[in-house]
């Protein structure tokens, strides 16, 4: 950002705080006047909505993401005039434009403006859209998935040495709903709901998407998700972490896999079913065993003070049975699955849990967790482990933001074309966290500081709230024969972060 620039944001934001500024400008007058609109129609100026998206577009040029999308699978004999990254991209950058389904592409393939900023011709309307996700099988989309990882290496290739310290690789599944009657390989689960229940593989430290699998709605969660988890091994292996962990539920401790993971060096958490065996175990063990289980809580100087729990008193008002966690204890053994030809270390947690009605005590019971780890004693405890293990929650919070990007849902009539659509959506998902990935702490103290303070926060950031405050800018085009300017036409905080983000990204890569 040169002097010239940083004086005009710092103009404009000082006009904008004052604005806002609560002490000032105090009346008795409403502060919504509606005034008489009139609407005109501009001759030469085009401008969108989406003044960041330019911004994305430097991320797929930067990292030939287009390139890496057409050789990995390749779907078309001849291109007319659409190759196989013009379709990925287009139903990727609609959700990043702000559309939320596959009719929103009508409305981005009718405005000028937005074909300008994409440089494009013209893009695929909705019903091309949903005849090339169509064209694929599980094979192509498998290849899809690894042309765009090729891409991802670069992106992991400009972090750090620290970066690469733990790769953290997450699988669970989750239920997308239809209501649809005639998609083929939709099934019921356990609760009554139609749908998909697609593997999601991801990467804890960073959030991203690293394997998409979709299946019908009856399958267990953890249904081939051995064979992803050694893909998202290989692809961690081949960018350089030096320690690779893999964590998930109880449908995932895939005791088949996990001597052969262990001899290759790959460290694992996952939980375990609370089985006849193992709780007999648990309950002959000592009580000098068990030691208290004391969760973490906040550290902060100025607790805020506990609000009434109005739930609980309804529960107590209608005399609805209560379970109360009284108190959680921990214990470790070792213990050899049948699979397996090792024992590996095995915590169990405790729970004791009153039972009440009412104001009434019934019983107390207890309830058991195990979790399974091939981690050394001497690098983590038993408390580190259950750690761990908790942690592996933080998952549903990335994929509950698939789902709020529109990522995750069904518009087509089959398992496999639903499939290539989550998989070229959820590309939406990937561009946001690069973006907050490409950001460079470097500098002196105070620039590392905020660099990192805003790679954190895109990172962190909830979809909506990127593209609220990155995306949805609003932005003339300005468009010649051998550049694109986008002209951010109002102002308004952390507009900065958008050139920042800008800046970062057209950076020379590290090669």
């Amino acid at each position: 950002m040169n002097d010239n620039l940083r004086r005009r944001f710092h103009r404009r934001k000082r006009v904008l705080l004052q604005r806002i500024d609560k002490k000032k400008g105090k009346t008795h007058t409403p502060m919504i006047r509606p005034l008489r609109a009139k609407y005109e129609l501009a001759n030469k100026v085009e401008a969108i909505s989406c003044g960041g998206i330019g911004m994305i577009m430097q991320l797929v040029q930067q990292f030939g993401l287009r390139k890496h999308i057409n050789q990995s699978a390749p779907v078309f004999k001849l291109h007319a005039p659409y190759d196989e990254a013009d379709h990925v991209l287009n139903i990727a950058l609609n959700l990043l434009a702000g559309g939320t389904c596959l009719e929103h592409l009508e409305h981005r393939r009718t405005d000028q403006a937005y074909l300008d900023a994409l440089g494009a011709e013209r893009i695929p309307d909705p019903t091309t859209a949903g005849d090339f996700c169509r064209r694929f099988d599980g094979f192509k989309l498998l290849l899809l998935m690894q042309g765009i990882n090729a891409a991802r290496k670069k992106v992991w290739k400009q972090q750090s040495d620290a970066f690469f310290e733990q790769a953290t690789i997450e699988a669970d599944g989750t239920m997308v709903e239809t209501c649809g009657e005639k998609k083929e390989g939709v099934g019921i689960n356990y609760k009554g709901q139609w749908g998909y229940h697609p593997l999601v593989v991801t990467l804890a430290e960073t959030k991203e998407l690293l394997y998409l699998a979709n299946r019908s709605g009856n399958r267990p969660s953890g249904e081939g998700s051995s064979f992803y988890f050694d893909r998202a091994i290989e692809l961690c292996r081949s960018a350089g972490f030096r320690k690779i962990l893999l964590r998930g539920d109880t449908d995932f401790s895939s005791t088949q896999h996990l001597d052969r993971w262990d001899a290759q060096g790959v460290r694992f958490v996952f939980g375990y079913d609370a089985n006849k065996t193992l709780t007999a175990i648990a309950d002959s063990l000592d009580e000098s065993a068990w030691k208290p289980l004391r969760r973490q809580r906040s550290t902060s100087k100025n607790p805020r003070a506990k609000r009434p729990n109005y739930k609980e008193q309804i529960v107590v008002e209608n005399g609805y049975e209560n379970k109360k966690l009284r108190a959680e204890s921990y214990a470790e053994f070792p213990y050899q699955p049948g699979n397996c030809k090792r024992p590996y270390r095995m915590v169990a947690v405790r729970k004791n849990i009153d039972v009440t009605t009412g104001q009434q005590f019934l019983f107390s019971t207890e309830k058991y967790f195990f979790y399974i780890s091939n981690e050394p004693k001497q690098e983590k405890q038993s408390r580190e482990l259950i750690g761990d293990g908790n942690h592996r929650c933080d998952q549903e919070n990335t994929i509950s933001q698939l789902k709020a990007s529109h990522a995750l849902t069904a518009p087509l009539d089959s398992l496999e074309s639903n499939w290539a659509y989550m998989l070229f959506a959820s590309l939406a998902w990937t561009l946001k966290l690069w973006s907050g990935l490409m950001v460079r702490v470097k500098g002196n103290p105070g620039q590392k500081k905020a660099r990192k303070r805003l790679r954190d926060r895109v990172i962190k950031m909830e979809f909506s709230t990127f593209l609220t405050s990155l995306i949805q800018i609003p932005a003339q085009v300005i468009r010649s024969s051998r550049q694109l300017k986008l002209r951010i036409l109002t102002y308004r905080l952390g507009v900065e972060n958008l050139f920042t983000l800008s800046d970062h990204i057209a950076m020379p890569l590290r090669t």
